[in-house]
């Protein structure tokens, strides 16, 4: 692989990070002698056995801790089950196994905060960082899902690391592998193999096993297994969303987040069964002979996977999902669960291969006709109403709002708020993060994952996205106050900003996340019924 100049910097600076973060492990395990105190490690029984974790100031973690057996050999493809559970104490210091994905397509300065962890099929495990062990603490409960889509990523990613809002908000932080891609969402249910009957969105599967580890141990680190988050980007947001239309997960958690996630249709099972087909064919295996996919090594499934244009996600198979979780309504499986949703406006320059030249009328006009799939007239007026509510955006600023207006990042989140708030009897928070990050040139302005750091509170690790000014832990003292008071309370308000209202189909309150922090009601009006006037007609 051929590295630029700024892929290579943010590579070594990547590597830097890692010698720091192994020396910090390797001092906290010198540090675990009979006379320390700080960087003990303490020890926790959990229902599964007893762990050793590490402690950095007052915040201890425990990473890789297992909460289901392994899904190699015959557990391959088929639901999670209970682990059986060790002996002794298991030394939880390092991150466990991701699911084995491909290589991330983000943009660099997102990926060098990925660790790239071994893979493997043993992947279904958790990281944990709380401030109160055995204290008797009823703290909120944010477990995070990991973006991806339902493709890649794992839970290890550096800007993933609990431990600021584990010490400064004292909150119960738990990040979650599970499988994903191939390994997740192969369904084998519709084949007609007697074996594979179970075979349905197992990933999803794994997240509803992840949060029964957490009601039956969280209290032992200081949290309230009643009092559950479950927060996710990108594909984490879908996670979320998915996770409301799933009866096995209800009563499990009591509140979500989707950042740039959404969920508002599931595949078909005659589709999902159609890819089943295809990819058991690509593996010359006959779906009477499916037994056999247990016996191919887990590399060449990977790579066949990875190397056609497979379909994996969430199925409606009326059992484990059993209707489209928000087509044609909301589902009413999470009714009485608070949402909070939201995007960014320039989600389009997440994609690596994003042009950033100027951009004249006549090139602005094509660009946007193709991003409606319109014809020009329809286009030509788009365009004229975006013009005339953003004043003092240049044509290339336009095009990246309207492309991200029309990607499913903003159309499924609004979809979902619409049609949740419609459901009721739940509130929804809806926001919409249009600060523009300063790294690249400026060229990124509000990219897909950029709210990250500020959600976690976390800007220190996160400086190749979003740079190193001072008033940026302002700004996320501010977000991650909100977010911590909607997991605590299902209500985002909190000191320092406005007042933030719930959504409704029409006042459409909106709290824009930037520097200065502002609630709208239904922002960008004129260009939502611009646009939605295009897109309703290809529905």
């Amino acid at each position: 692989m051929t590295l630029d100049r700024r892929m290579f910097m943010l590579t070594a600076l990547a590597a830097g990070t890692v010698a720091a973060s192994a020396s910090a492990v390797v001092s906290a395990q010198v540090a675990q002698t009979p006379n320390a105190t700080e960087g003990l490690s303490p020890v926790v029984e959990t229902a599964l056995g007893s762990i050793r974790g590490a402690r950095r100031d007052r915040v201890f973690s425990f990473k890789g801790v297992p909460y289901a057996a392994t899904t190699a050999g015959a557990g391959r493809f088929q639901p999670p089950a209970a682990h059986a559970g060790w002996s002794g104490v298991r030394d939880t210091l390092e991150l466990g196994p991701r699911c084995p994905v491909p290589q991330s397509t983000a943009q660099a300065e997102f990926v060098v905060m990925d660790r790239r962890e071994p893979a493997g099929e043993d992947c279904l495990c958790l990281n944990v960082w709380t401030a109160g062990l055995g204290d008797g603490g009823k703290r909120p409960v944010m477990v995070w899902l990991h973006g991806g889509g339902f493709r890649g990523g794992s839970a290890g990613h550096r800007c993933y690391d609990g431990t600021n809002l584990a010490n400064k908000h004292d909150v119960v932080v738990v990040g979650v592998n599970h499988r994903v891609n191939v390994w997740g969402y192969l369904y084998l249910a519709g084949i007609g193999h007697s074996q594979f009957e179970q075979a349905s969105n197992v990933g999803m599967l794994d997240i509803v096993a992840s949060l029964e580890w957490v009601r039956d141990n969280i209290e032992r680190f200081g949290g309230d297994p009643g009092n559950v988050t479950v927060f996710g980007q990108s594909g984490g947001g879908s996670k979320v969303s998915t996770l409301l239309g799933m009866p096995s997960a209800r009563g499990l958690y009591h509140r979500g987040i989707a950042m740039s996630g959404s969920q508002v249709s599931s595949i078909s099972r005659d589709d999902a069964t159609k890819t089943a087909e295809r990819f058991l064919a690509a593996l010359n295996i006959r779906p009477d002979q499916a037994e056999k996919v247990l016996d191919v090594p887990y590399y060449d499934i990977r790579d066949i996977a990875n190397a056609q244009p497979f379909n994996w996600g969430p199925v409606m198979d009326g059992s484990t999902i059993p209707a489209h979780n928000f087509d044609p309504v909301a589902t009413p499986i999470s009714a009485d669960v608070p949402l909070m949703i939201g995007s960014m406006e320039t989600e389009a320059t997440w994609n690596t291969d994003q042009q950033y030249d100027p951009l004249d009328d006549a090139t602005l006009q094509i660009m946007a006709q193709r991003a409606l799939r319109t014809d020009a007239e329809q286009a030509r007026h788009v365009v004229s109403v975006y013009k005339a509510g953003r004043p003092q955006a240049s044509n290339l600023d336009l095009y990246l709002i309207l492309a991200s207006d029309v990607s499913g990042f903003r159309t499924g989140t609004d979809t979902q708020a619409e049609r949740k708030a419609a459901l009721g009897p739940a509130p929804v928070y809806k926001y919409y993060f249009d600060w523009y990050s300063p790294v690249a040139g400026g060229n990124l302005r509000s990219m897909h994952t950029m709210d990250i750091p500020f959600f976690w509170d976390d800007v220190k690790t996160s400086v190749s996205l979003i740079g190193d000014a001072p008033e940026l832990q302002d700004m996320a003292d501010k977000v991650s106050a909100a977010v911590v008071a909607f997991a605590r309370t299902g209500n985002p308000n909190s000191a320092g900003l406005p007042q933030w209202d719930a959504f409704d189909g029409d006042r459409r309150a909106t709290m824009f996340i930037n520097a200065d922090m502002r609630m709208v009601a239904d922002p960008y009006r004129e260009e939502r019924l611009a646009r939605m006037a295009v897109l309703s007609k290809q529905a």
